[in-house]
């Protein structure tokens, strides 16, 4: 995820824990991800992404066509948004990026060992979330060509939300406010529970994983079992609590009833 491990900027990461009430535990309860199909899934991320264009519409963001800056190999994703992806791609596009990705298969990346919604349990708990080695310098991102991202528009949240309002180029860092990247961790802990029954890892790892008959195959049918060793994978967990400083919440309020509205279009 790059940027988005939240924990290390809150001064007390148990301060920053809301308690979900009775009415948005109910909507969430409604969009288990056991009780849905695969595009009834794909419907709500595609809704979540366009409320998280909304929210994005009227604040300050440099990034632009051609800056490509933050397109390391180091973002993360869930199975629900490679799945998302791959399916989006024709024949050939899907041939020629899956080539690229496996040529570079062993290359040094972020491969992440808690999800999300495990570092917001554990903030809930007092617990101290390790630090995971990430560095800029593993490379950018195998997709890019000539600057340019071949699946912009169905890019997942990781690089979605990887927005600065300076140049990256310019300032060597991505200078993001504070509010985007509380609502970031909203997110992402949102569509990490819609994919509970899936996994979340590196974007190589995930579409590799999914470009195999059988895994696709699991996925589909939520009996994914194959164990971290073997996958580089991690299994996604549903939202027990959400990361919200306090004085972000009432900002936030709007995006959690937006989410609360979400039904599959069917």
């Amino acid at each position: 995820m790059i940027y988005l491990r939240p924990i290390g900027r809150y001064d007390s990461p148990s301060g920053v824990i809301y308690r979900l009430g009775s009415r948005y535990r109910k909507t969430l309860n409604a969009n288990k991800s056991d009780r849905m199909e695969i595009k009834d899934k794909v419907d709500i991320l595609d809704q979540m992404f366009t409320i998280y264009d909304d929210f994005l519409a009227d604040k300050q963001v440099a990034c632009e066509k051609g800056c490509d800056s933050c397109c390391t190999r180091n973002v993360t994703l869930t199975t629900l948004e490679g799945f998302r992806l791959l399916d989006r791609m024709g024949k050939a596009q899907h041939d020629l990026l899956l080539s690229d990705i496996r040529t570079r298969e062993g290359n040094e990346r972020f491969m992440p060992r808690l999800t999300i919604n495990q570092m917001a349990a554990m903030c809930a708990q007092g617990k101290e979330i390790p630090e995971e080695e990430n560095r800029p310098e593993w490379g950018s991102c195998p997709l890019l060509t000539d600057a340019l991202c071949p699946v912009y528009e169905n890019r997942p949240f990781g690089c979605r939300c990887m927005v600065s309002r300076a140049n990256c180029a310019q300032t060597g860092y991505a200078d993001m406010d504070p509010l985007i990247l509380s609502v970031n961790d909203v997110f992402l802990q949102y569509i990490e529970h819609i994919d509970a029954l899936g996994y979340s890892g590196n974007f190589i790892d995930i579409l590799l994983f999914l470009d195999t008959d059988q895994n696709r195959h699991d996925y589909l049918n939520s009996h994914l079992n194959k164990p971290a060793s073997e996958t580089g994978l991690i299994p996604n967990h549903p939202v027990q609590v959400l990361m919200i400083p306090p004085e972000h919440r009432k900002a936030v309020a709007p995006i959690l009833e937006a989410f609360r509205s979400i039904r599959p279009r069917g």
